[in-house]
C-alpha cells in the first residue's frame, strides 16, 4: 500500500512540474512576444481593408506595413483586397463588408450627404494633392481646356477624376454638356484615347500618363490638364473607416500607426514599396510601377503642406471648402458637416507623421 501511494504521490508531482513547466513556457513566450512589441497571436485583432484599386507603387506602403509586420505589431490581423474603383471602397465599408479601406475622399463626400446617419468617416489623408485631371493627345489638336468642347470623353463610370469633369468644366468656362461621353472599362481606356476612338480621358495623372507611355506614345506627344492646376483645391485618397470601426479608437491608431512608419519608410526609400508591390503581384512591370510611385510622392503626397504638418492631417479651412465645392459639382442639395467626413482624433502624434523635407 506504501509503494502504491508513492506512486501516486510521484506521478502527482510530475504532473505538478509539468503544469508549471507549460507555464513558465507560455510566460516566456509571451515576455519575449511584449519584448519584441507583437502581441500574441490571441489578442490580435482582425480587420478587412480595402483598396481602391489594384496592387501598385502608389499604395505599396500597405503591403510594407503588413510584410513588415507592423500591423501585427499593433495587435492587428489585416487581410488585405484590391478594389475596383473609390466608389466600390466606400460602399464596401459603408455595409461593414470592410473595416477599413482606401477611397476618394470625393466620393465619401457624396456618400455623407446622402446618408446622414450613416456617414463613413475619412481619419488619414494619404493625397494632399489630388491626383485627378484629363488627358489627351497632341494629334486630337487639343491644346487648351477650351478645345475639349464638342469632343468625346472615354472614363469609367466610377472614375473620380469623369464624376468630377463637370467641376473642373465650370472652373474653365466649358459647357460640360458639349461634351460626349463614352462609358470604357479600365483597360480599355488609354488604347481607345491611343486608337482614337475618343479625344480624351479621364483618370489620375500617375496612371493615365504612365499607362499611355506603356502603349509606345512619347510622353512629349501626351497633353495633360490637372485639376489641382486650376484651382480646384480638392483633396485625393485617405483611409477611410466603417461607423463600427469608429467606436474602437484604439483599433483606428493602431493601424494609423503601423501605416504611417511604412510610408514614410517608402518615401525616404521608394524601393522597398516596389519590391512589396512585387510580391504580391509577381508579373508586375516594376520599372512602371517605381514611376508611379516617384511621380505620386511627388505631387499628391510629399506636398509643401505635408512637409511643415506631417501626413495625414487637413487644412481644416482648405478641407471645408472642397467639402462645398464637391457638394456643388455632384449637385448634392446640401453639403455634408466637414467634421463628419474627415477626422483627425485618431492620428498619431505630429512627431510620428512627420516627413523628410
Amino acid at each position: 500500500m506504501i509503494g502504491v501511494a508513492r506512486m501516486l504521490a510521484d506521478g502527482a508531482e510530475k504532473r505538478s512540474r509539468g503544469a508549471t513547466r507549460r507555464m513558465l513556457g507560455g510566460l516566456a513566450l509571451a515576455a519575449a512576444a511584449a519584448l519584441a512589441g507583437v502581441a500574441p497571436a490571441a489578442a490580435q485583432t482582425s480587420l478587412k481593408f480595402t483598396l481602391d484599386w489594384v496592387f501598385q507603387g502608389p499604395t505599396s506602403p500597405f503591403l510594407v506595413a503588413l510584410d513588415k509586420g507592423y500591423y501585427k505589431a499593433e495587435g492587428l490581423d489585416v487581410t488585405m483586397d484590391p478594389g475596383q474603383g473609390s466608389a466600390g471602397a466606400v460602399q464596401r465599408v459603408a455595409t461593414g463588408a470592410y473595416d477599413i479601406g482606401f477611397a476618394d475622399v470625393n466620393s465619401l463626400i457624396e456618400y455623407n450627404a446622402k446618408n446622414a446617419g450613416k456617414e463613413v468617416l475619412c481619419v488619414f489623408m494619404a493625397y494632399d494633392f489630388p491626383p485627378f485631371g484629363v488627358h489627351t493627345l497632341k494629334k486630337t489638336g487639343i491644346a487648351k481646356p477650351a478645345d475639349l468642347a464638342g469632343k468625346k470623353l472615354g472614363a469609367p463610370v466610377f472614375d473620380a477624376s469623369y464624376r468630377l469633369f463637370p467641376a473642373f468644366a465650370k472652373k474653365v468656362g466649358l459647357d460640360a454638356s458639349t461634351v460626349q461621353f463614352v462609358n470604357l472599362t479600365p483597360q480599355l481606356r488609354e488604347q481607345s484615347l491611343v486608337q482614337g476612338s475618343v479625344d480624351f480621358i479621364t483618370g489620375h495623372y500617375f496612371s493615365s500618363v504612365l499607362d499611355l507611355e506603356a502603349r509606345g506614345v512619347k510622353p512629349e506627344d501626351i497633353v495633360s490638364f490637372n485639376y489641382s492646376d486650376y484651382k480646384m483645391d480638392v483633396y485625393g485618397n485617405g483611409i477611410i473607416i466603417s461607423p463600427a470601426l469608429a467606436a474602437k479608437p484604439d483599433v483606428v491608431k493602431g493601424f494609423l500607426r503601423a501605416t504611417a512608419k511604412a510610408w514614410k519608410e517608402v518615401a525616404g526609400n521608394p524601393a522597398i514599396g516596389i519590391a512589396a508591390a512585387a510580391k504580391r503581384d509577381p508579373l508586375l512591370d516594376q520599372k512602371l510601377e517605381a514611376r508611379r510611385l516617384d511621380l505620386s510622392l511627388k505631387m499628391n503626397v510629399l506636398t509643401p503642406y505635408v512637409k511643415e504638418n506631417g501626413m495625414g492631417d487637413v487644412d481644416p479651412a482648405r478641407f471645408a471648402r472642397s467639402v462645398k465645392d464637391v457638394a456643388e459639382a455632384f449637385g448634392l442639395p446640401t453639403a455634408p458637416d466637414p467634421d463628419k467626413v474627415f477626422s483627425g482624433k485618431y492620428l498619431p502624434p505630429k512627431a510620428e507623421r512627420m516627413v523628410a523635407p
